[in-house]
């Protein structure tokens, strides 16, 4: 399959590449789109046969759920049974943070296929704030499923050259954007009541939330409630351990993945220092181009250098950890 991009630098070629994408969807095919988060694989979330096209571009195993992008908040109430008693929080939410890079979990009405939950009884929701992704999804005005636009499990795509390299052959558009604003996915908060229950941390920061209920962290269980939950994810085929001190094995080419700047006297390899005036938000916005460009320089190992785990930087630190587990 030829994969075709489309650029969106001027009005016209946007109106072209939101009307080719649409025709894309309403085909039922997959396309890949530009959101502020990453660049996520969409396809028409209330149809099973176009859903399991992204299972299958993606080798996404069945059991990892969808995050599923709204074209309007009334949206979010056809899509769920929403309990009375976390009504209040949610519309509280949803008038701070949509559109953007929250993703709010709740019981999902029999309207969402089970393909799209995998099973579950709850249905992750969002509405992007990225102005192409928001074009095409209001000119369709029917919710997307748009996982990140990669093979299952590697480093997410925060342009469309990475999504080409993940996925180019396999579909058949990708919609240039640009780069992606905040770098890592969505924060993903299950709501009951006024307890919000953090999922997977990301751009929306435990900060934020505290004024909107009172916050808790998943429980550890072999239970998947939400994307973005397995202890192995996000990973560059070369191994990644986290930075521990400087001591490392001889006669093996090792790259870094620093936070503000290489220590002195280190001689590594390939260097990529996230911020060098040590910004978490610039941090976490260019962390998977510099985990990519690491993995394509030919190392044995990556080691990347912990970042504090205040406000971004914990998504920062979940996505790292995740990136060394290996099973």
């Amino acid at each position: 399959m030829e994969t075709r991009v489309a650029a969106t630098h001027s009005p016209e070629t946007l109106a072209a590449a939101v009307a080719g994408a649409c025709r894309c969807l309403e085909a039922g095919e997959v396309v890949a789109l530009p959101t502020e988060t990453v660049y996520g694989l969409a396809a028409d979330a209330l149809s099973p046969a176009a859903v399991l096209k992204i299972f299958e571009a993606k080798e996404r195993p069945f059991f990892d759920p969808l995050i599923v992008h709204l074209p309007t908040q009334d949206w979010l109430f056809r899509l769920t049974e929403l309990p009375a008693r976390s009504q209040a929080t949610v519309v509280a939410l949803i008038a701070k943070f949509w559109p953007g890079p929250l993703t709010l979990v709740l019981p999902r009405s029999a309207r969402v296929p089970d393909l799209v939950t995998s099973g579950l009884e709850t249905v992750a929701l969002r509405m992007s704030a990225h102005p192409v992704f928001g074009a095409v999804v209001e000119r369709f005005a029917k919710p997307l499923a748009a996982p990140s636009a990669n093979r299952f499990g590697r480093i997410s795509p925060t342009s469309a050259a990475h999504v080409q390299t993940e996925l180019g052959g396999r579909i058949g558009l990708i919609v240039d954007g640009g780069m992606a604003v905040h770098g890592v996915e969505s924060t993903i908060v299950a709501v009951d009541g006024t307890r919000l229950c953090i999922l997977r941390s990301g751009p929306i920061t435990l900060e934020e939330l505290r004024e909107f209920g009172q916050l808790s962290a998943a429980v550890s269980d072999d239970r998947l409630q939400a994307p973005g939950q397995l202890p192995s994810h996000y990973a560059p085929r070369t191994p990644l351990t986290l930075l521990e001190g400087l001591a490392r094995d001889e006669g093996i080419r090792v790259g870094l993945l620093a936070f503000r700047a290489a220590p002195e006297g280190a001689s590594f390899g390939h260097v990529e220092v996230l911020s060098p005036s040590g910004d978490l938000r610039e941090a976490a916005s260019v962390l998977f181009a510099k985990l990519r460009r690491l993995d394509e320089v030919g190392l044995d190992r990556i080691v990347a250098e912990r970042v504090p785990e205040t406000g971004l930087g914990v998504a920062i630190m979940d996505r790292l950890r995740r990136a060394a587990h290996r099973i």
